[in-house]
């Protein structure tokens, strides 16, 4: 008798588990996209042709804040009141 109310309630607990677990998985994000990246034709250039790229290639421009137009401030004081 003890043996079929411990198998019950382990069964019980068993399909419980299951379905929580079911449950929680359902919300799919959105892949990120990524940028693929093109094999180089001189691909054979190694760890040193890496390095001497990098020091070639232009450092970053700054960012620079723009300064907003009349109609942008005015269209933002009309929102804001």
């Amino acid at each position: 008798m003890a043996d079929l109310i411990k198998e019950l309630v382990s069964g019980v607990v068993d399909s419980a588990l299951k379905e929580i677990l079911k449950k929680t998985g359902t919300r799919r994000t959105a892949t990120k996209r990524t940028r693929r990246r093109t094999r180089k034709a001189s691909a054979g250039g190694g760890l040193l042709a890496e390095i001497i790229e990098a020091a070639v290639r232009k450092p970053a421009k700054k960012q620079v804040s723009r300064r907003r137009t009349a109609a942008a401030r005015s269209k933002l004081r009309r929102r804001s009141s």
